[in-house]
């Protein structure tokens, strides 16, 4: 019979930031499988709890997983576990010594840290945790500035900040390897990019897209409504070639208004590879062009590694597309006007989606992923409004609130087949694959909504006679 533990068959623990929780299971999950490796959790897992035991791993790959990961804060080897302190001591003394007696030598420097989630512990009852942990064979000295070694006594506390206990409800020990990368929502926060719009998207939220569309280094990644560019920089930060269109020639341009509160117009250098530059990742960008999504411009091939997007929801910025003689109801013969083609035409929300979807099954590489921002009006929401196509597996579906009636979901699809020609009628008879038209209402309802809420405001202000 195998040995219970060995340095092959490890168990770490994940430390997970508690924003973002329908974001965190499929950023992990993208990023072990760019590893190769499934995701494998320890018994009594709970994907809203902010720890994870994670199984299968080497050390390597949790390496590998942090290095990206903005969804973990910090990731441990995990040396014992238990509901109360006294099972943590029968957990760590079960701990193969082999494992430990590495890290507890006598010229090693160490420290230990005491971290509690949803309760604070004063300063002498973290030093009893320390204390009580004297059974454990630490023969290094204690240095708290530079130590080579960090060891972390972790408390779990619930996610109920109304509720909290008076013990904890699970703690963990183990050794610290290394942190995720939280520090790039700061570093890269839109707040001090040099080039910014109205929809610019959060830093946060674009290095988890490009996690979730596995944006690896050499890809070639492509945004159809590139906007001010805040994904290009997300994956160009990966390693990944950019590049996308957008229908408005200001923003691709970097000319016009400028989105910034003391500032009326944009400046000479506000554009999109001057973002790239800020952050050292210029030569990842190959271009951006003004184009209409809507219209076919690309020679009909497997181009892309991944398709990252946010479409237009007709809030902040117009769903249009440029017009065309084919979408003009033909005139009256008797009529005697010049006949009219716009500019621009409202682009619908279904269309934007079939589109998107049908181009991302003809251009994108087997296997890659489409990821992309579905706006939703919340008490509507059902599974059918989320778009599919023949030729795209759903990956995941991840809710964002936005109000208390409007949400967006993260889609994620993965291109698993061809498109064919033959089969392309069948496809079209297939109800699950025909575009949901109620999409198109959206902007109409985001608005009822918040006229509904300011209307309640206003009668309690009458109500109250103020």
């Amino acid at each position: 019979m195998a040995a219970p533990y060995g340095r092959s068959c490890l168990q770490y623990l994940l430390h997970l930031a508690q924003d973002n929780l329908d974001f965190r299971l499929p950023e992990i999950t993208a990023l072990l499988s760019l590893r190769g490796k499934p995701f494998n959790p320890g018994e009594n897992f709970k994907e809203k709890s902010p720890f994870w035991c994670l199984d299968g791993l080497s050390e390597e790959d949790v390496h590998g997983i942090m290095a990206r990961s903005v969804c973990a804060k910090s990731a441990f080897e995990l040396w014992g576990h238990g509901l109360t302190h006294s099972e943590l001591k029968t957990s760590l003394l079960k701990y193969p010594s082999e494992n430990m007696l590495p890290y507890m030598k006598k010229d090693s420097t160490y420290r230990i840290n005491v971290y509690t989630f949803n309760k604070t512990l004063e300063f002498k009852d973290r030093i009893e945790r320390i204390d009580d942990l004297d059974y454990l064979p630490f023969e290094g000295t204690v240095s708290l500035k530079t130590p080579q070694h960090i060891f972390c006594l972790l408390e779990d506390y619930g996610t109920d900040p109304n509720n909290i206990p008076e013990q904890p409800i699970y703690i963990y020990f183990g050794r610290w390897i290394v942190d995720g990368q939280r520090e790039l929502i700061r570093s890269h926060s839109v707040k001090n990019r040099h080039f910014i719009g109205n929809t610019s998207m959060d830093a946060g939220l674009s290095f988890i897209m490009a996690n979730h569309a596995k944006v690896k280094e050499n890809d070639l990644v492509f945004d159809p409504f590139v906007g001010t560019g805040s994904l290009l920089v997300a994956c160009s930060h990966f390693g990944a070639y950019v590049c996308g269109t957008d229908i408005d020639y200001n923003t691709i341009h970097g000319k016009g208004r400028s989105s910034r509160k003391n500032q009326k117009w944009r400046g000479p250098d506000e554009n999109i590879r001057a973002n790239l530059r800020q952050y050292g990742t210029e030569k990842s960008y190959i271009d951006v062009m003004v184009s209409d999504a809507s219209k076919p411009i690309w020679r009909r091939a497997v181009l892309f590694d991944a398709i990252i997007t946010d479409p237009p929801y007709g809030i902040r910025e117009s769903t249009r597309k440029t017009g065309s003689h084919k979408d003009i109801t033909k005139p009256p013969d008797d009529f005697c006007g010049e006949s009219h083609v716009p500019v621009t035409m409202a682009y619908h929300l279904s269309d934007i989606f079939a589109d998107l979807l049908n181009f991302s099954a003809h251009h994108l590489v087997m296997g890659g992923r489409l990821v992309y921002w579905l706006p939703i009006y919340s008490p509507e929401y059902c599974e059918e409004m989320v778009p599919l196509h023949p030729c795209l597996r759903l990956i995941s579906n991840c809710e964002q609130t936005l109000s208390s009636h409007t949400s967006r979901r993260l889609i994620t699809m993965e291109k698993i087949r061809e498109p064919q020609e033959t089969g392309a009628l069948a496809d079209l008879s297939d109800p699950r694959f025909s575009p949901y038209q109620r999409h198109n209402a959206f902007r109409e309802k985001y608005f009822s909504g918040v006229n509904k809420r300011s209307g309640k405001e206003d009668n309690k202000m009458d109500v109250n006679g103020e």
